[in-house]
C-alpha cells in the first residue's frame, strides 16, 4: 500500500463493517416478502456491494451497470455514459441501486430516471458515502453509510486512476497525487 498518498483515514475498517451490517439489517426489514434486485454500480461499489449482500437476510437478485461521468479526471464532466448495461429486465421489479459515493448526484439522477422509464416498480438508493456539499441535483438517499467532507476519497472500492481500491478503509488522498 502507498501510505504516503493518504492524507487522513476518515472511516476505519471497523466503522465500515458495523455500518454495512446495520444497512443490511435495515434493507432486510424493509423488503420482507419481496425479492429486490440489488444493482451494483461498477467498479467502485463492488467492495461495498459484496459486503452488503452478505448482510441482507432475504432473497435478492444481483445485477450490475457500469456508468461514467468522470473518465480519467478527478472532476465529473456531468455527462453520464453507460459503459455496461443491465443483463436483465427491471420491469415490475424493486431496485436498490448500490453506489460507492454520491457526489454531484447527476449519475444517480440519470440512472433512477432510466430505471423508472424501463418499468421498475420502485427504485431506492443505497450509498456508502454521501458528499452533500457537491450536490448539483436533489437526490433522495434511502440508505446511507456516512456523510463525508468535500475531499478526494480513496479506499474500500474508491479509486484514483484505478489505484487504492483495495484499502480496507476510506481515506482522503493528498492533493499532490491527483492535481
Amino acid at each position: 500500500m502507498d501510505d504516503q498518498a493518504i492524507k487522513e483515514i476518515l472511516i476505519t475498517e471497523e466503522e465500515i463493517k458495523k455500518r454495512v451490517k446495520e444497512l443490511g439489517d435495515e434493507i432486510s426489514k424493509d423488503y420482507i416478502g419481496k425479492e429486490p434486485v440489488v444493482l451494483g454500480i461498477l467498479k467502485g461499489a463492488v467492495v461495498f456491494l459484496s459486503d452488503l449482500i452478505r448482510e441482507i437476510k432475504i432473497p435478492i437478485n444481483i445485477d450490475f451497470m457500469a456508468v461514467s461521468s468522470y473518465g480519467k479526471s478527478s472532476v465529473s464532466t456531468g455527462e453520464v455514459r453507460i459503459i455496461k448495461d443491465l443483463d436483465y429486465s427491471v420491469e415490475d421489479k424493486d431496485i436498490i441501486i448500490v453506489e460507492d459515493i454520491i457526489d454531484t448526484g447527476l449519475t444517480l439522477g440519470y440512472l433512477k430516471e432510466l430505471l423508472v422509464k424501463r418499468g421498475a416498480k420502485s427504485v431506492k438508493i443505497c450509498t456508502l458515502l454521501d458528499k452533500p456539499e457537491r450536490r448539483k441535483i436533489e437526490i433522495d438517499v434511502d440508505y446511507m453509510g456516512f456523510k463525508i467532507p468535500d475531499e478526494f476519497i480513496i479506499g474500500y472500492g474508491l479509486d484514483y486512476n484505478e489505484k487504492y481500491r483495495n484499502y480496507p478503509f476510506v481515506a482522503s488522498l493528498k492533493e499532490e497525487y491527483y492535481k
